[in-house]
This record gives C-alpha cells, structure tokens and sequence, in this order.
C-alpha cells in the first residue's frame, strides 16, 4: 500500500468537493492545487563569515527533510560589500509528498509553537494566487536543537497554487488547515 500524506488525502477527500461548490467549479480539474512551497533564508552576515551558509543550508535540510541549495549573488552591491558570486543565503523548493508532509508539520506543531500566535496575515497574497509568509525565527521547527543554534535566523515560506485569484487561494490555504487572522 502507497503512502499518502495526511493534506494530500484531505485534499482529494473534502477540499475538491468543498471548493467545487464554493466556486462553482463544473470540472475536478478547475479546482486549484497546492504547486510547490518554496523556503528560502536571506543570509546577510554570510558576506563576514561563510559558515552561516553551512548552518542554514544544514538548518533548512533538517526542517523540510530535502537537502537545500545555496544561493549566490547576481550582481556587485557595494553598500553591502556584496561581490558577484558570494554566498547569501539558502532555499530549498518542495513538491509532492515532501510538500504535504512540510505542510502538515507547520500547521500542526510548528506555527502554534510561536509566543501569542493569533494567526498570519492574510495580506501575503500576490494577485496571482502565491501567498509568501515570513518567519522571524527558525526555532519554533521542532527539528531544530535549541541549543545548536548559532544564531537565530528568519526564513521565508513562499505557497505555489494553480489558484486563479488571491480569494481562491486563499479559500485553498484555509481549507488544509492555515490559520489566519480574523479581520
């Protein structure tokens, strides 16, 4: 017997239904899907010392269960003593089971772990049906050994739908289980 991930079962069980009759939607094939969900950390200290890249590509892999890449600088930026080329930061993007297994450990045990967690912001909408949330710490990833730290980093969590609209997406993201705030 194949393994399903917890949200990916919910998904072809109540979510298709649901949607089809909030939307309106005639075909199973209009319903929006959850694409991929990109994690990314912006790593700034990186350009003093290239160890912190180590750390949050080890940081990354140990939170998604996928090993993560590197990312390198574009262009020169001397306000940030930035060359072309340095080390910056670390991102790794998760697709099928990986992504609904990542999914479910963030809304079950890592976003309550945050100190009076009323909900994300539900303004990270891009117009397009994508829904990017920033993280100020990575510790609340039970993953992740507290006294390993070396410093605490922020990482941004970025949702790829097929969703047409931003309600659409919205409607999405709530339905597997995204807390967000009441206006």
């Amino acid at each position: 017997m194949e393994y399903i991930a917890r949200p990916k079962q919910i998904y072809k069980d109540k979510i298709i239904p649901t949607m089809m009759e909030e939307f309106g939607y005639k075909s199973v094939m209009q319903v929006p899907k959850l694409l991929k969900i990109v994690v990314s950390q912006g790593l700034g200290a990186a350009t003093a010392d290239k160890k912190i890249v180590d750390y949050g590509i080890e940081e990354l892999t140990a939170i998604t269960g996928q090993k993560a890449v590197g990312t390198i600088s574009k262009k020169d930026e001397a306000a940030f003593k930035l060359r072309k080329g340095m080390p910056v930061g670390a991102r790794v993007t998760l697709r099928a089971n990986q992504m609904y297994e990542f999914l479910d450990r963030l809304t079950a045990s890592a976003l309550p772990r945050i100190r009076d967690f009323n909900g994300i912001k539900a303004d990270g909408f891009d117009g397009r049906g994508n829904y990017n949330l920033g993280i100020t710490e990575q510790i609340i990833f039970p993953e992740i050994a507290i006294d390993k730290v070396k410093k605490i980093q922020g990482m941004d969590i970025t949702f790829v739908t097929s969703a047409k609209t931003d309600k659409e997406a919205k409607s999405l993201l709530t339905h597997f289980g995204m807390p967000f705030k009441k206006n």
